[in-house]
């Protein structure tokens, strides 16, 4: 089942009741898109929580979206690359209308570009490139951020090299001059 924003917000409320403590969820790359109305679906919900009980929490979790029907996949970019200076004071606020206990925001839009842009798939560049149409990166900031990050990652990432990492990034650069706003890809329905 695609996720929507009306199935990811169901999605929400059963999990908010589900786990029934304080916490807050962080949504992460299409899953944020969609919640704000920028992107029609997503395959997956992707998320990551700061919790008290991760263990409850995950079982809440699988409660909730095996009740509304819909993949959720656990994703902290923090997984995958070192996480640029400050980006706790980057997460966006999201509306948590609805929600008893636990908040609701985006995770870092920088966190998330770098974590894409990494894994470097097309899919995976025109997120980044949504992420730039709505304003919440640019490339003069993701410059001056990855003077910091780019010598931290092959000492705290999986097999990330910096070299690899730029020749990516060089490439994101490339189609974002290329491509025309509002091109169809995969997570776009014809």
């Amino acid at each position: 089942m695609f996720v929507t924003r009306s199935t990811l917000q169901d999605f929400l409320t059963r999990l908010d009741a589900a786990y029934g403590r304080p916490g807050r969820v962080l949504l992460v790359g299409q899953t944020s898109l969609v919640y704000e109305g920028h992107a029609p679906w997503t395959d997956e919900a992707e998320l990551t929580a700061e919790v008290e009980d991760p263990v409850a929490f995950d079982a809440a979790l699988r409660r909730a979206a095996e009740a509304a029907g819909i993949a959720v996949w656990p994703e902290s970019p923090a997984d995958v690359i070192p996480l640029p200076e400050g980006y706790e004071d980057r997460h966006r606020a999201a509306d948590a209308a609805g929600l008893q206990h636990l908040r609701l925001a985006h995770f870092d839009p920088y966190s998330v570009a770098y974590r894409f842009i990494a894994r470097g798939d097309e899919p995976d560049y025109h997120l980044v490139l949504a992420y730039l149409d709505q304003g919440w990166v640019t490339f003069a900031e993701m410059d001056a951020r990855l003077d910091a990050l780019l010598p931290r990652f092959s000492m705290e990432t999986i097999a990330q090299d910096p070299a690899e990492f730029m020749r990516r990034y060089k490439g994101l650069r490339q189609m974002a001059a290329a491509i025309a706003p509002g091109t169809l890809h995969r997570h776009t329905p014809a």
